[in-house]
């Protein structure tokens, strides 16, 4: 499980944007965005850089906040 923090993400179209992004990764697994506290959740065994680029890629940098 890997936790990022996104702290560009505003708004429903921003949260739209990175869960689409993130769900496209076929190794995410289930993906969790909490808006208000502007982390994501992934559950699968993704790499977090890998997670990392893809939120670049569709322009939400992002950092990780805890990783297991």
């Amino acid at each position: 499980m890997t936790t990022l923090t996104v702290p560009d993400m505003s708004c429903g179209h921003c949260k739209a944007s990175v869960l689409s992004a993130l769900s496209a990764l076929p190794d995410a697994g289930a993906v969790e965005v909490d808006l208000t506290a502007k982390t994501v959740t992934v559950t699968g065994p993704a790499q977090p850089a890998a997670l990392i680029r893809a939120l670049d890629a569709v322009g939400f940098p992002a950092s990780v906040l805890a990783a297991t």
